[in-house]
């Protein structure tokens, strides 16, 4: 008997829909103090978080949730755009692979004695073995060229060092629900997508529009929430799709309504709408031809030849 041909993306579909489970795994470290025992500057350090695509969102996100919380002065940085001449208590460096040129040729250029936190999927690589401590997510690697997972988990570990860990524990079941809902009607396969995000949502918005990017090459854009009035909502049409990962701003509701474009809300925390997206971004790409596993000009980790 012939198998069955696995659908194209089952690598992403089978990694997208571990993720409360990845995400528990994560939580479960957290409350057993291994990521304790990576030494996080306490409040009122001055960290510089850093990262390369997915993972620069990530370095948004957390910067943004830090600062929120009182942790102190937090800056999310692409390696290239590094301010080094501007010092920070820590620098967390996230790389699925371990392996970026930019992330891992940083390293070299900070100031002596740079204490440095890894956050990788594979913990024997350049980037770890280059930096002071690492933590160590193996248990969320990804065979897809597109990230889902590793992205989530990555923020899921720091969010355990500056929000309370009784809120993040019921993150993991809302996950779950989400991936058990079928979308929306229109939402698969729409003409275009804008995502909105305010605060730490900003970085999950543009991570979310950057998933379509990869896995579909659809036409996605984000932006901060309160900034979607001042230009972009004139691409708001009928067929195309406005997603709030975070709160809406008073009266965006009804001038969305008014140019017959879907907004999208549910009021979830923007990490478990992101879960969402990546369910809406597979399924679009199917409907498209495309293998989400083995997306157009991409592969797993960008090494530069020298």
């Amino acid at each position: 008997m012939t198998a069955t041909p696995a659908l194209p993306g089952a690598s992403m579909d089978r990694e997208l829909h571990s993720q409360p489970d990845v995400w528990r795994a994560a939580l479960d470290l957290a409350e057993r103090g291994v990521f304790a025992d990576v030494t996080f500057p306490g409040r009122g350090a001055s960290v510089a978080v850093i990262g390369c695509g997915t993972s620069w969102f990530v370095a948004q996100a957390y910067a943004a949730l830090r600062e929120d919380n009182g942790y102190g002065p937090t800056d999310a940085y692409t390696p290239t755009e590094m301010r080094l001449g501007r010092t920070y208590d820590a620098y967390v460096l996230i790389s699925r692979s371990g392996t970026t040129t930019e992330v891992a040729e940083l390293i070299d250029s900070l100031p002596d004695g740079a204490h440095t936190i890894a956050v990788v999927g594979v913990a024997d690589s350049p980037i770890a073995h280059k930096a002071t401590q690492v933590i160590d997510l193996g248990f969320a690697d990804e065979e897809s060229v597109v990230q889902t997972r590793f992205a989530t988990t990555a923020l899921m570990a720091l969010r355990t060092t500056v929000e309370d860990l009784d809120y993040l524990r019921g993150l993991p079941a809302s996950a779950q629900a989400a991936l058990e809902e079928e979308p929306e009607d229109g939402l698969v396969n729409a003409e275009q997508y804008t995502f909105l995000g305010s605060r730490f949502a900003l970085g999950l918005a543009q991570e979310a529009a950057l998933k379509m990017r990869e896995s579909s090459q659809a036409w996605t854009e984000s932006y901060n929430s309160m900034e979607y009035r001042h230009g972009p909502i004139a691409i708001a049409a009928p067929g195309r799709i406005v997603w709030a990962l975070s709160e809406v701003p008073e009266g965006l509701a009804d001038q969305v309504a008014a140019t017959g474009a879907s907004l999208i809300t549910h009021g979830e925390d923007p990490l478990v709408e992101l879960v969402r997206l990546h369910k809406v971004a597979l399924e679009t790409s199917r409907a498209r031809g495309l293998d989400a596993d083995a997306p157009r000009s991409l592969t797993r980790s960008v090494i530069l030849d020298k």
